[in-house]
Formats: structure tokens, sequence, C-alpha cells
């Protein structure tokens, strides 16, 4: 995955919020608190894993393209999931 110059100040962004929770949620497990530490813990991960992973805008500004288009005009093999460009032959 390259990023570029908004991806990482995006990056940078989450990391601003995230890393102060990851480490009190770690300060919590040391001081016996598990649920607490273990949930700050998963929230802090998931701030910086959701926005790059799964909330890419351009991925889901494609995949709503891709729906809306007919099957002809789509570019790829409805039934393999691959572009037809990549099949080999």
């Amino acid at each position: 995955m390259s990023f570029g110059l908004f991806d990482m100040i995006g990056l940078a962004a989450s990391l601003a919020f995230a890393l102060p929770l990851a480490n009190y949620a770690i300060v919590r497990l040391l001081a016996g608190e598990t649920a607490l530490g273990g949930g700050l813990l998963v929230v802090a991960v998931a701030m910086v894993v959701l926005p790059q992973y799964f909330l890419d805008p351009a991925r889901i500004f494609r995949g709503l393209i891709r729906g809306l288009l007919p099957r002809q005009l789509r570019g790829d093999d409805a039934e393999s999931g691959t572009d037809r460009d990549t099949v080999e032959k």
C-alpha cells in the first residue's frame, strides 16, 4: 500500500490521538484492570486500522461506481472477479 501526502497526514493525525490512548490502556492493563485496558487498546488500534484499510475513500468510490455500472462496462470478469487483462492465456 503506497501512501500519498494526504494519507501520511491522516495517519499522523490518527496516531496523534491513538498513541496516548494506547499508552493509557497499557497502564491500565499493568494496573490489573484487564477489561478497561483491553477495551481501550482495541479502540486505539481501531483508530489507526479502520481509516487506513476499511474506510479508504477511493476503494468505497470504486465499489460504488462498479456496482452502478452495467456488467459490460465494469472492466472485470463478473464470474471470477479478476480483470480481463490479468487473466492468464
